[in-house]
């Protein structure tokens, strides 16, 4: 019997499932509470739409330093040592942006150290995931993961708002570094104690050579592409919201966050294989139109609908990993999956960046308006060069089969 034809269950079943699921929820919920804390209080302290959208988002900025230096670790380092190191870590820099009197400079060098370890964790977490699910579930274990982490982030956002109003920024950052420490003992606790998936030490020689191999291949470049620059330029606009409207900012969060979940409950759970194999344009296109209707400035109630209704093409990354695995060989699903964690985020951070820099210019909503558009034509232009792709191979096959039916009948 398939996973598919049992549901979420089985999964649950599976040893070290359930524990790495609690460890990614502990570090999800501590992620979302700090970073709406964070961006709050350095929006408090200098009223710049930009320094806000980076402080929430400038962890994906060092992405890129650790997908290009520490990736290879992701398959040749122990997973339950490493995630339980990696929380620790996360939990330890987040009661330094705690601290009271922190300069600005301070702030960011410990945002994007958090960011440095965080590539790394996303791979070792994401390739011991393929590695425990049952055979041919990997994205209905994905799924699960996805739907908790937008739940966690409904009640998040909605939660760390009332927490920042009631409290102040500063508290909320130390209840996230408490469930930072939490998910380490988890971790600790709940995994098995296993082998590398690869031999060898990590090392950025390695780390090279094998985003190499992976970059080497069209449809994964294809992939990669349409897995980073879509989402990132969508969160983009989420890094506004703080700036668009300080006082609704967790509520627009908490949608977008629950249109997210629904797109996962139905692309891993509810549409069959050969219906969502095909929906990948179509979501990421889903993900950016609603974002159009900022330049009008709504309502709360429309904005909050639009987040909602957009943040459903999120799924469209399960599709699209799910491809990636089929064309990834297994001993290299840890680095490959980090690769695409590693650049998605980056991306992320980027977006943030342009975004800030856009709503500085101009203001939030036109930012936001812009950097939507902008995701259309980078999913059009990757829906193209896919069709081409898959076009010229056609040929080629066809013309292949065409030459050994000819020698056949001579």
């Amino acid at each position: 019997m398939t996973l598919s034809a049992t549901g979420y269950r089985p999964l649950f079943r599976t040893p070290e499932f359930t524990p790495l699921l609690l460890s990614s929820a502990a570090h999800t919920a501590a992620q979302t509470i700090a970073g709406l804390a964070l961006g709050t209080l350095v929006h408090r302290a200098t009223g710049s739409p930009f320094l806000s959208a980076v402080s929430m988002f400038g962890p994906s900025l060092a992405q890129v330093l650790g997908a290009t230096l520490l990736l290879s670790g992701a398959d040749r380092l122990p997973p339950r040592r490493v995630l339980a190191g990696l929380s620790l870590a996360f939990a330890a820099l987040t009661a330094v942006l705690a601290l009271p009197g922190l300069p600005i400079g301070a702030v960011f060098v410990a945002v994007l150290a958090q960011g440095l370890v965080a590539a790394l964790g996303g791979g070792v977490r994401w390739g011991l995931l393929n590695e425990i699910a049952p055979e041919g579930g990997y994205l209905a274990a994905r799924s699960v993961f996805n739907m908790t982490h937008g739940l966690l982030q409904i009640t998040g956002y909605a939660t760390g708002g009332v927490l920042v109003a009631v409290l102040s920024p500063r508290p909320v950052l130390l209840l996230a570094a408490l469930l930072h420490a939490g998910a380490a003992l988890v971790a600790r606790v709940g995994l098995t104690v296993r082998a590398p998936r690869a031999v060898g030490r990590p090392s950025v020689a390695r780390t090279w050579r094998t985003n190499a191999r992976l970059w080497s291949s069209r449809p994964r470049r294809l992939l990669y592409l349409g897995l980073w620059l879509p989402n990132g330029l969508i969160v983009g606009c989420e890094a506004l919201f703080v700036s668009y409207d300080p006082d609704a900012a967790g509520t627009l969060f908490a949608c977008a966050a629950l249109g997210m979940l629904a797109g996962d409950l139905a692309v891993g759970r509810l549409l069959p294989p050969a219906v969502r194999s095909r929906l990948a344009t179509p979501l990421l296109l889903l993900l950016a139109a609603p974002y159009a209707v900022f330049v009008l400035r709504p309502p709360l109630p429309v904005a909050a609908v639009a987040v909602a209704v957009a943040s459903v093409g999120f799924g469209a990354s399960l599709v699209q990993q799910e491809r990636l695995m089929a064309l990834t060989p297994p001993e290299l699903a840890g680095q490959a999956l980090g690769l695409h964690s590693a650049g998605m985020l980056t991306l992320q951070g980027v977006s943030a960046a342009l975004a800030g820099t856009a709503a500085q210019l101009t203001s939030p909503e036109t930012a936001m308006t812009a950097m939507a558009l902008a995701s259309v034509v980078v999913t059009l232009t990757l829906a193209r060069a896919g069709s081409r792709g898959a076009a010229a191979l056609r040929r080629v096959r066809g013309e292949g089969d065409g030459v050994r039916q000819g020698g056949e009948a001579g």
